[in-house]
């Protein structure tokens, strides 16, 4: 059974047991438990249900396991032969989710 779930303006595709990473929640605590409705569709073993535009009735209910950084990504501008050249870089901050249960 998964469910594609919207949280925070991204689309996941949910499964028990699984982790996920979203952009940082920072009203979710550390251990706490958060839950999504807008359950965008439920496939439960071949059966699918597609919300128009969510699932009535439908949720997920997640674990919030940490808060962690992402990556460094460098963004690197160069314009040839004028000697310019600009260097930045970025890290994302991310909450790591584990999904407990898909609720339909």
């Amino acid at each position: 059974m998964y469910a594609i779930v919207e949280i925070l303006g991204q689309q996941f595709k949910a499964e028990a047991g699984k982790r996920l990473y979203v952009h940082r929640m920072e009203e979710a605590a550390q251990g706490s438990e958060v839950a999504f409705d807008k359950v965008l569709l439920v496939d439960n073993n071949g059966a699918i249900t597609v919300g128009a535009p969510v699932v009535e009735g439908a949720k997920v209910v997640c674990e919030v396991l940490s808060h962690v950084r992402g990556e460094k990504v460098i963004v690197f501008h160069k314009k040839r032969r004028k000697g310019y050249r600009k260097r930045n870089g970025h890290r994302q901050n991310f909450t790591e989710l584990k999904i407990k249960e898909i609720v339909a």
